[in-house]
């Protein structure tokens, strides 16, 4: 069978996804070390290419799990990991479910129940990154008795998010409904 150009399409976001999806678990694991190394990973370079203490960057990488959740004092930087660690899994969520869509685009089955199920997971994934930004943000506001977390990116996540969640239940109501209709002209014919 001939693939028409939207599986072609699909297929080339499939493949973007799935890259995607990769590099998304690479960096929840560098989560940890990205926070405490306040975001110069250039150290974490510095500290494999010390010839005077040898290190495997993996052990440097292992033992700022531990490290960020045990230290004291650092609410700051505990909350900022535990917002990207979240926020990072939301986002596997919501890869994934792409990849279910893209992949009944290719198998030629666009308008399916099992689309608007995915959609509705995307949506939920979207609101509850906005929810937790939205905390970071009232976090921070707090934290640095200070409006000026407001005018963050962090704070551009909430509304991002919220109306991205929203625009995916639209159109998971979209696909059922059209599922509906598909599996209703299948049956009269």
């Amino acid at each position: 069978m001939e693939k028409i150009p939207v599986q072609k399409i699909a297929r080339v976001l499939g493949m973007l996804v799935t890259v995607t999806l990769i590099c998304n678990f690479i960096a929840l694991l560098l989560v940890p070390t990205f926070v405490a190394l306040k975001g110069n990973l250039l150290e974490l370079l510095d500290i494999w290419h010390d010839p005077q203490n040898p290190v495997n960057p993996l052990v440097v990488i292992l033992l700022m799990w531990p490290n960020i959740i045990l230290r004291e004092n650092i609410a700051y930087e505990q909350v900022l990991t535990l917002f990207l660690l979240f926020s990072g899994c939301c986002t596997a969520v919501i890869l994934w479910q792409a990849r279910r869509v893209l992949n009944t685009v290719l198998r030629g089955e666009p308008f399916s129940a099992e689309n608007a199920v995915s959609l509705r997971r995307a949506a939920w994934a979207c609101f509850l990154i906005a929810g937790a930004a939205l905390a970071r943000v009232a976090f921070s506001v707090c934290y640095y008795q200070s409006p000026r977390p407001l005018a963050t990116y962090n704070a551009l996540f909430v509304p991002m998010f919220a109306m991205g969640g929203l625009l995916c239940l639209v159109m998971s109501a979209l696909f059922r409904q059209a599922a509906e209709i598909k599996a209703e002209n299948d049956l009269t014919i």
